[in-house]
């Protein structure tokens, strides 16, 4: 290792990275956001609708306010550009991305690096998956709702064998989502009616996707231990480490140290370390700055979890907690509520990081919750005073 960065410097190299601190333009329009998209590599998507779907967000923390028709045009218009496939999670990735992940659904196809009991149909229902295979060429797109006894039998994991045979097409790549309905049900369709023939043609060794994927994944985090990076695109161990090795090995990656971190770091050469602090932006708590809860921890010294599993008499800092960026580290958290009855943003409450003033944020604070609101469709947003500020 050639180099040591300082923590402070290594954060300032993440939030560039990710897009934090970039001049804004006047209008968000679709170039903007599938900017982001490829800056990142993929985004997780997220049900969960307390404040916003999880993954509107990561646009919204980096660009401010846009429309959300054009991001929906990007994943389900004539002119798409998106795709949903696993690639962290469930995640928004680009067509460019898409051949990239092919070694996962030829995996998937052998009911290698998915869920048990979606291989065990794929392996013991043949007959079925064909079956669904057919109906969606024959008829279209299709939902899991339009297949008889096809409903969750009393809970998210209580799926029917014919909801997993449609998963095991998803993840085989047979099939992705043409749209989501309402409720937010995905409808699928074969990959060739949604993707163009020529991202389908496109070839890539397994080899060579696992090099690029982390070189998508350096990139997107700037800088990264071998661990961060094999859990971006959710790598096995051996492919991440190969990848790894012969990425430095050809100089496409250099490896350094970072103040306080016990593993090597990696960089995409030459290293750039912006000047400033930078970044203010309220984040989603599946956002790819923050998801790899211990590499939060590493980089920010901030300990994170979601709460919303967690009996309500247990949680620490509230139901639905957004971090909050301010000036080069995460400064708050904020248990926030989309009211939709009311056309108000709440914030329940707000938890304060050590060493952060609540005089210092309170101004910054209520411009970035008006504004978010506005977004959001919201008439007011409403927060507690800051003498119940923790």
């Amino acid at each position: 290792m050639s180099a040591e960065l300082s923590l402070r410097d290594a954060r300032r190299v993440a939030l560039a990275a990710q897009g934090f601190g970039a001049a804004r333009g006047a209008r968000v329009g679709r170039r903007a956001l599938a900017a982001v998209v490829g800056r990142l590599g993929c985004v997780q998507i997220d049900s969960v609708n307390v404040v916003v779907r999880s993954h509107y967000l990561p646009f919204f923390s980096r660009l401010g306010a846009y429309d959300v028709a054009l991001l929906h045009d990007l994943l389900f218009g004539k002119r798409r550009l998106f795709a949903e496939y696993w690639a962290h999670e469930a995640s928004i990735v680009d067509f460019e991305r898409w051949p990239l992940l092919r070694w996962r659904m030829e995996r998937a196809r052998d009911g290698r690096g998915t869920w048990g009991n979606i291989a065990r149909v794929g392996r013991e229902q043949r007959a079925l998956v064909k079956a669904v295979r057919e109906r969606i060429a024959n008829e279209g797109p299709l939902a899991a709702s339009d297949f008889e006894g096809a409903a969750s039998q009393g809970s998210w994991w209580g799926w029917s064998d014919t909801k997993r045979a449609l998963e095991y097409l998803f993840w085989s790549g047979e099939v992705t989502t043409r749209r989501r309905r309402t409720s937010f049900e995905r409808e699928y369709d074969l990959v060739e009616r949604v993707i163009p023939a020529g991202v389908l043609a496109r070839e890539v060794g397994e080899a060579q996707a696992h090099r690029e994927l982390v070189l998508v994944a350096t990139r997107a985090f700037g800088i990264a231990t071998e661990s961060d990076l094999r859990d971006y695109f959710r790598l096995d161990l051996a492919d991440a480490r190969r990848a790894v090795a012969e990425l430095v090995e050809a100089g496409d990656l250099i490896a350094l140290a970072v103040e306080g971190w016990r593993a090597p770091a990696y960089a995409v050469p030459p290293l750039r370390i912006p000047r400033k602090d930078v970044g203010r932006a309220l984040l989603s708590p599946f956002d790819n700055l923050i998801w790899n809860r211990q590499r939060a921890q590493r980089l920010f010294e901030f300990d994170y979890r979601i709460e919303i599993y967690t009996p309500a008499h247990k949680r620490v800092h509230g139901y639905y907690v957004l971090p909050y960026l301010v000036d080069g580290r995460l400064a708050a958290r904020l248990d926030l509520k989309h009211d939709r009855a009311t056309a108000t943003l709440r914030a329940h409450s707000v938890h304060l990081e050590g060493g952060v003033r609540a005089a210092d944020l309170a101004g910054p604070l209520r411009a970035d919750l008006d504004e978010f609101a506005t977004w959001l469709g919201a008439e007011r947003a409403v927060a507690p005073p800051t003498r119940s500020w923790k």
